[in-house]
């Protein structure tokens, strides 16, 4: 890499310490900031070295711009790394997934401003926050079924973590949720309007630290948002999504969408059927038995049973097809295989699990 290319690497990650405070913005919005291998790096290395300072108190994480957080791994980088025979992908998943863990465990709080959207690997650095805060103009979504793959990035842990249903729901649909949502969820456990940012960057550079930086910040928050929000669609569709999802497997999921009509849903269940049936059938058919896996399995067995069928899923799954039909040529016909629900067999699904 030309010294050039480096310093414009680093330029996608900006640290800055105010008030015993690391700040770090993801800083490509032109990209949605979506994650590039060196800004992983950057931000282990920036990571790593506040853990050890004393004098830093606290992390806060946000993006640049405000249309998202971080939409993401830069997919179209991967897609042509593999393409040209690179292994920029497996390094890519490798790195990710080792910061994503390290966030989870990290030794000082951190905040998370998942401010616009919020997918895939912006999801990944998110979920490992604890304190991970919504606005108005949030929209989280786990979205990868739609291009040929698997919700990743932990979320075999932190999906299969939300109450009922609801994970399994958003991981087979890949359908984005609002702050109300998020916090129904807990995918989030703070809402801020995007108008008090400015007051919580204020609060922050004025903030007296004691022995207990997570309860300072607790408290700044506390004063100008809120833990929770009224009317979350998904209370109203709890009952209706823990019936369907249950369903042991796909063709069961997508037949009952369309012939059970719970309560005042019938509306959403059709289009919901719809949706599944325009996805990936390899990548919800592994997503489910990930999921259900992943409620039995800790953290760390969660991100390596996702690294484990990542390995294979650039040759063996639906990612390189999908990513041609709506990134490259853009046609938005992709020929998934299978085809259909009902052609996945559970040798093709179960071959990815074997060996874990």
């Amino acid at each position: 890499m030309t010294a050039q290319a480096r310093t414009l690497e680093a330029s996608h990650v900006l640290a800055t310490v105010r008030n015993h405070i690391g700040h770090l913005t993801l800083n490509r919005p032109e990209g949605l900031n979506a994650l590039t291998l060196g800004m992983v790096r950057s931000l282990q290395r920036q990571l790593d070295a506040w853990r050890e300072d004393d004098q830093v108190k606290a992390v806060v994480l946000r993006g640049e711009g405000p249309k998202g957080f971080c939409a993401g791994g830069d997919i179209r980088a991967l897609y042509d790394s593999y393409q040209a025979g690179s292994t920029l992908c497996e390094v890519f998943f490798e790195e990710e997934y080792a910061l994503d863990l390290s966030l989870h465990r990290y030794s000082k709080p951190v905040v998370v401003l998942m401010d616009g959207f919020t997918l895939g690997g912006g999801m990944g650095l998110a979920q490992g926050c604890d304190l991970r805060v919504v606005t108005e103009r949030s929209r989280l979504a786990m979205p990868e079924v739609g291009i040929g793959y698997f919700p990743d990035v932990g979320a075999s842990y932190f999906l299969s973590r939300v109450p009922g249903e609801l994970g399994v729901y958003l991981g087979v649909t890949g359908k984005q949720i609002q702050a109300a949502d998020a916090l129904y969820c807990g995918l989030a456990n703070w809402y801020l309007p995007s108008a008090a940012l400015g007051d919580f960057d204020a609060g922050l550079d004025r903030l007296q630290f004691g022995p207990y930086p997570l309860k300072d910040l607790q408290s700044l928050l506390a004063g100008l948002g809120q833990q929770m929000l009224e009317e979350a669609p998904l209370a109203e569709l709890r009952p209706a999504i823990d019936h369907y999802f249950s369903q042991p497997d796909l063709p069961a999921i997508i037949e009952q969408l369309r012939a059970v009509n719970l309560g005042h849903s019938h509306a959403w269940a059709l289009a919901t059927a719809d949706l599944l049936e325009s996805r990936s059938p390899l990548a919800m058919a592994v997503t489910l038995q990930m999921l259900r896996r992943g409620r039995e399995l800790g953290l760390e067995q969660c991100f390596a049973q996702e690294l484990h069928v990542d390995r294979q899923w650039f040759e063996h799954g639906d990612l390189i097809e999908g990513v041609r039909a709506l990134l490259i040529d853009k046609d938005k016909q992709p020929r998934w295989n299978p085809r259909t629900p009902g052609e996945v067999t559970a040798a093709q699904v179960s071959r990815f699990f074997d060996g874990l």
